[in-house]
């Protein structure tokens, strides 16, 4: 048998990491991959076992149960429709299964396996993906791995870039892990034979074409802040003179302190120019935490915090603000609403040129504030209502919030929020995105 593969499809064949992925643009043959390695895998391990997955069964059905039976030879082994499992002269075991609800992964509770392979890993939940990890076990000897392969977008985009696409170097094995980028053009087999296909995909809309035409990672589908782009907003803060005025907002809570310092420039823009990120903390500690995070040489105009911090617990008669007012630091009430704060983020972040014809944003941050540039542009929009943002994965909302507190309560020009005049703004921000 002749079996014919790209560069990077050897690549990702080759590679012996714990842990491979294989993702990027559609069309850079990634399944094909996954299916000739398995069938090699299975050749070289006498009586292996492999599991390989798909979120729903009809997925799997027609994209890589059809091929592996035009793929592999029949004189090889058999294919068990009942059963979904290939199993081959050598005793060697490829099964298909799937994972259609969070829970459908404890049906693998007691398998055993040398290597599962997860064909399109973003549409897997982080639980869902460790749980498995769980699964590849075995005293035979046989190497044990994850071969993943994916295109950008999905439920899992948020954990599965974290994971690999923002702490591996393309094609570095680092800690067990190696990320394989993937692109149309790799594929020269479907170049010369279906030359439209990029083509079809230059007709996708623009969030779309640059996930599946180029493989970018910080676009998705379902984004909700679509006008992020590191070239515009990411930059390095200027020399900043001590009359501008200087904010602190905050999100805070006992899993997360997300603590954004924010100078505000002339002609409206918003330099994020510190963070602090930091977990269990009860609020003396972080009110240290932003203590020590603070120059003595800086003043702050005004402190944020959401209204929740204010209100008063009813044994102590005291709110989270009171206990951070007891170690120095006094906050204001910021505009808590979350529709219109997203809005005002929106606008902040809105490319426009400026008067030397440079594309820039009313929002700049500085690479020191790794968290909000990590979760912002992650941030999804909620299902049923797409005005607003997802609240899972939760981890990813603590620094957007202190954000939104910010541009919520702050106009561009420096305008703070008018309480007063709530219902008004409220309004006027629904009108405009109209």
């Amino acid at each position: 048998m002749e079996l014919s593969v790209t560069r990077r499809q050897l690549e990702f064949i080759r590679s012996t990491a714990r842990e491979t992925l294989f993702g990027g643009a559609a069309g850079g043959g990634k399944s094909y991959a996954q299916l000739i390695d398995a069938l090699l895998f299975a050749m070289k391990y006498p009586a292996s076992r492999q599991l390989i997955l798909r979120r729903t069964f009809p997925e799997l059905k027609r994209s890589l149960i059809q091929v592996s039976l035009t793929l592999y030879p029949k004189e090889w082994g058999t294919y068990g429709e009942s059963n979904h499992l290939w199993t081959f002269r050598n005793k060697s075991l490829i099964e298909f299964g799937f994972c259609d609800s969070e829970n459908d992964v404890t049906k693998y509770q007691s398998a055993e396996y040398d290597v599962i392979r997860f064909d399109e890993l973003t549409h897997f939940t982080e639980f869902q993906f460790t749980y498995l990890l769980s699964r590849i076990r075995g005293t035979n000897g046989y190497p044990k791995q994850v071969k993943a392969s994916t295109n950008p977008g999905g439920v899992g985009h948020s954990w599965v870039k974290s994971r690999y696409i923002d702490v591996l170097t393309p094609g570095e094995e680092k800690d067990g892990k190696l990320f394989l980028p993937a692109k149309v053009q790799d594929n020269t087999f479907l170049m010369r034979s279906d030359p439209e296909y990029v083509e079809r995909l230059q007709l996708l809309d623009a969030r779309s074409k640059k996930a599946l035409l180029y493989g970018r990672w910080d676009l998705f589908e379902g984004q909700y802040f679509e006008e992020f782009s590191p070239d515009i907003h990411i930059c390095r803060p200027p020399d900043m003179p001590d009359w501008w005025r200087r904010y602190l907002a905050i999100d805070y809570g006992l899993d997360m302190l997300a603590a954004l310092w924010i100078a505000l420039a002339p002609d409206g823009t918003a330099w994020v120019y510190r963070e602090v990120y930091q977990s269990g903390l009860i609020i003396s500690e972080a009110a240290e935490a932003i203590c020590q995070a603070e120059t003595g040489e800086e003043t702050i105009f005004q402190r944020l915090a959401p209204p929740d911090l204010f209100n008063r617990r009813q044994e102590t008669g005291r709110s989270a603000v009171d206990i951070f007012a007891e170690h120095g630091l006094f906050f204001d009430k910021a505009m808590g609403e979350r529709i219109p704060g997203w809005y005002a983020v929106k606008e902040y972040l809105h490319p426009y040129f400026d008067e030397q014809g440079i594309r820039t944003a009313r929002l700049k941050i500085s690479p020191a504030c790794k968290n909000l540039i990590r979760t912002l542009p992650m941030l999804a929009a909620d299902a049923k209502n797409p005005n607003d943002t997802a609240n899972t994965p939760h981890e990813l909302t603590h620094a957007p919030d202190a954000l939104r507190y910010f541009a919520g309560t702050i106009r561009p020009e420096g305008t703070p929020w008018n309480p007063d005049a709530y219902d008004k703004e409220v309004g006027a921000f629904l009108s405009y995105q109209r």
